[in-house]
């Protein structure tokens, strides 16, 4: 089942949906962020991860505009440990190399240490890696 957020001008900014066949939760960010928005969908797809008792998000921030470092504190000291209690062992994000959101990602990946993340510049080696990481459980 597919869930959407939107923001107070009904634009959506934020689909979860459950990948039964990769056993992962696919996320999928667009438009400007505020640090509202961060929260009520980094909790949506926490919530999603927890319900289903897999181990992996597939974290898509291509269509993210603007950097979202506003959130990065709350993102790495508060929903990281809480996303980590909720199962989360393997976060792939993809990213758009050289835009505002990639800077923000780059942050957030040098300061995250509550379980395993690698950002991507593309869906297939995300994937690639969340696939290889689940089988190995390293």
């Amino acid at each position: 089942m597919k869930q959407t957020l939107q923001n107070a001008l009904g634009r959506t900014y934020i689909s979860v949906e459950q990948d039964t066949a990769n056993r992962w939760i696919a996320v999928d960010w667009m438009g400007y962020l505020t640090t509202d928005s961060i929260k009520a969908g980094a909790r949506a797809y926490t919530e999603a991860l927890a319900r289903s008792s897999y181990q992996a998000v597939l974290n898509d921030t291509r269509n993210v505009l603007g950097p979202w470092d506003h959130s990065i504190d709350w993102v790495v000291n508060e929903w990281a440990p809480n996303a980590a209690a909720a199962g989360l062992r393997y976060l792939a994000m993809i990213s758009t190399p050289d835009s505002m959101a990639d800077s923000s990602a780059a942050t957030f990946y040098a300061q995250l240490k509550a379980f395993e993340t690698r950002i991507f510049d593309n869906e297939a080696d995300a994937a690639a890696w969340l696939r290889q990481s689940l089988a190995s459980g390293r």
